[in-house]
């Protein structure tokens, strides 16, 4: 099993405060996102859930046992960080045996795990390789297996992806996720990529200055957004926040709309605009529009869309994809 509960977890350093009071549940085989951006708390939330930080006070739970006084070793969980802390002198093979071999289990037994896990994670050829004749992807691979071979109730991962070029992290997504299945495991992955919390998760945990701000499922966070952070953090490119006289027609502090749920018109709308500049990304082109007091909005047009900067445009917004946010930031149903 693989359960984790946290009940007011709190972590400070002196004055200051770093997570005020986290509570969350996540259930055996989940893959959870904890996602937010620079300075949020989300890889302190990670540590503490690891046993890497104590806690200042709160309750952390490992399948109904309270594990907050239990060492990070005796957890039974596995971590796999941004760096691949990678032994340079050892081969693929010893590296993801050294763990156990300093537990000292029976070579056999040894041999049996990391057999497994290299043809799970497709290192079979690469065992007596160093990390030096590795590329990045294959080295993660090589921290990830180190992880398996332990049968962790829980696979800890913080922003493994961060040090790999673009293409590669799309790769490596398609292949954490894969793994995810294969193994039936809970995982709990720390990034500031939003995209990647899309579409990794089961659930997503948004945090903003150490606070909670919305789990849910990444639909449900793209949908029905809670908070005026939420809805301008999560979504590439992001919601359109307009304030002034235009939210106030819709008895909204803040109105937020979708680039995908704002369509140019032929006739009058609901703003009107001049087209600054065009992204043209092939299947969609992206307009940035200056609408005067409501400010700079982007609005997704077909990807042959040939409108220029300077043209005049009418905007009008999907009712029915609106989004009203009062003077506080929260949502207003």
């Amino acid at each position: 099993m693989g359960t984790i509960s946290l009940r007011n977890v709190r972590k400070a350093f002196g004055d200051a405060v770093i997570i005020p009071g986290a509570d969350l549940d996540i259930e055996h085989g989940e893959f959870v996102v904890f996602v937010g951006p620079s300075g949020c708390g989300k890889s302190t939330l990670l540590r503490l859930i690891a046993g890497l930080e104590d806690l200042t006070s709160g309750l952390i739970m490992i399948d109904g046992e309270d594990v907050s006084d239990v060492p990070p070793a005796r957890r039974g969980l596995a971590m796999v960080f941004q760096s691949y802390a990678l032994y340079p002198h050892m081969s693929v093979r010893n590296n993801i045996a050294f763990g156990l071999k300093m537990a000292g289990m029976p070579k056999e037994e040894i041999d049996a795990k990391v057999t497994h896990a290299a043809a799970t994670l497709n290192l079979t050829d690469y065992l007596d390789r160093k990390p030096r004749q590795l590329s990045g992807g294959q080295r993660q691979r090589v921290a990830i297996g180190r992880a398996i071979v332990r049968q962790p109730k829980c696979f800890l991962l913080d922003e493994p992806l961060s040090n790999l070029d673009a293409a590669l992290r799309v790769n490596m997504r398609v292949e954490i996720m894969q793994l995810h299945r294969q193994l039936d495991a809970t995982m709990i992955y720390v990034t500031h990529d939003q995209v990647e919390a899309m579409t990794m998760a089961d659930r997503i945990v948004v945090l903003n200055k150490g606070e909670i701000e919305q789990v849910g499922s990444p639909l449900d966070i793209y949908n029905k957004p809670n908070s005026v952070f939420v809805a301008g953090f999560i979504g590439s490119p992001k919601m359109n926040l307009i304030t002034g006289p235009l939210a106030t027609k819709f008895s909204a502090t803040t109105l937020g709309i979708r680039p995908e749920h704002v369509e140019l018109l032929a006739s009058a709308g609901d703003v009107n605009g001049s087209i600054v500049l065009t992204e043209h990304l092939g299947s969609d082109s992206f307009l940035h529009v200056d609408c005067g007091e409501a400010g700079r909005l982007t609005v997704r047009a077909a990807g042959d869309y040939e409108g220029k900067p300077g043209d005049a445009v009418s905007l009008g917004f999907d009712r029915a994809r609106i989004h009203r946010f009062d003077s506080q930031g929260k949502v207003l149903v």
